[in-house]
């Protein structure tokens, strides 16, 4: 556990949940606090602690009881309540010994226990949603905290509660080529990238390439495609790219998105809150096809914003097929003024500047109790 440093500066105390949609924007505020002079401690549990690798060292991990009421049996169901209080009390006393001067929440039910201390304590709190709809933990303290800031907008939000469109933080290599300039389709090597997310990605791997194979050859023989699938779709994939004559390089994951992004003319994509940041910030055009089963259909509410913007084209899963996502493929890469301005309109709504919006927020709060 680092030490949490001199506790003269004042103390951000951040609550995150344990998946890559909390924590990023989490991580990113943490690093911009701590360069402001902050102290920061992430609240979250044993899930979430194995996500914090990329946090800086001074960051301090604190581990707190929770429990979710979705998963596990009927005894996991019945201990849930009694983890959860154990958790709440555990972050009130952490908070009585160094009291924070402000209490941010990302969603996820690891960020039920200071959350719930932290209005008890009347601390100044606020929440950062991600996506479009507010998650089952967010929609609970919505009402409860002094700031709703929304990475995506517009986001559909519980009666009576205001939201600050603040963006999604990115990371610094997304940062690094916002707005890089965007070569639009032509007869030359053209790139599209294809990123699934962990989630529900069979249907990309199997409606995309056979998508590809009905261009025109002109066309498919310019392709250069980057396609992100799970192994056990992999195999089949790369054989529908070749007979399809298409080449194609195909990986569980892509280190180095944010470059194949910026050197993208197509992005195929879920909509997820990050890759929709990633992919506006940057400014490419994109067919979103939103994970169907995503809670409270969030992934169609992400995708909006940049839809009605112009940056985007989005097919619902169930009216995707081979002919539908060709037809919009062939739209863009057969248009390059219409790339051109797609290009841009996503730019147009990109929030570059979300991690400093984020960090306004916080000393705002903070200068209210002075």
């Amino acid at each position: 556990m680092a030490d949490s440093g001199n506790k003269k500066q004042p103390l951000l105390l951040i609550a995150a949940g344990g998946t890559g949609g909390h924590m990023f924007p989490a991580q990113a505020l943490a690093e911009a606090m701590l360069a402001r002079g902050w102290r920061v401690i992430l609240s979250t549990d044993e899930r979430g602690a194995r996500y914090t690798g990329g946090f800086p060292h001074t960051v301090r991990v604190e581990k707190v009881a929770s429990a979710t009421f979705a998963r596990g049996g009927m005894a996991a169901k019945l201990l849930a309540p009694l983890r959860i209080g154990s958790g709440i009390l555990s972050a009130f006393f952490a908070m009585l010994r160094d009291r924070p001067a402000v209490v941010v929440g990302f969603g996820g039910y690891p960020s039920i226990p200071a959350l719930s201390a932290a209005t008890l304590l009347r601390l100044p709190r606020m929440i950062h949603e991600q996506n479009g709809v507010l998650g089952k933990v967010n929609t609970l303290f919505a009402r409860r905290v002094d700031r709703m800031a929304c990475g995506t907008w517009p986001a559909a939000l519980p009666e009576g509660v205001e939201g600050i469109a603040t963006g999604n933080p990115v990371r610094g290599a997304v940062l690094a080529r916002a707005g890089a300039p965007y070569i639009p389709p032509g007869d030359y090597p053209m790139s599209v990238l294809v990123i699934g997310g962990s989630q529900g990605a069979r249907i990309l791997s199997e409606v995309v390439p056979a998508a590809m194979a009905l261009l025109p050859e002109a066309v498919k023989n310019n392709l250069r495609v980057a396609h992100q699938a799970r192994d056990e779709d992999a195999e089949r994939a790369r054989a529908a790219y070749a007979g399809a004559g298409i080449r194609a390089e195909i990986e569980p994951f892509f280190m180095d998105v944010p470059r194949r992004l910026s050197e993208a003319q197509l992005v195929i994509s879920r909509s997820g809150a990050s890759s929709v940041a990633d992919i506006s910030v940057i400014g490419r055009p994109a067919i979103l096809i939103p994970f169907a089963a995503a809670t409270g259909d969030h992934q169609t509410a992400n995708a909006r914003g940049l839809v009605e913007a112009g940056g985007a084209v989005m097919i619902p899963e169930k009216l995707l097929d081979a002919g539908a996502l060709a037809l919009q493929m062939a739209a863009v890469l057969g248009n390059p003024a219409a790339a051109r301005q797609m290009s841009a309109s996503a730019l147009g709504v990109s929030k570059p500047d979300a991690t400093e919006n984020l960090v306004a927020l916080v000393e705002d709060l903070a200068g209210e109790i002075k």
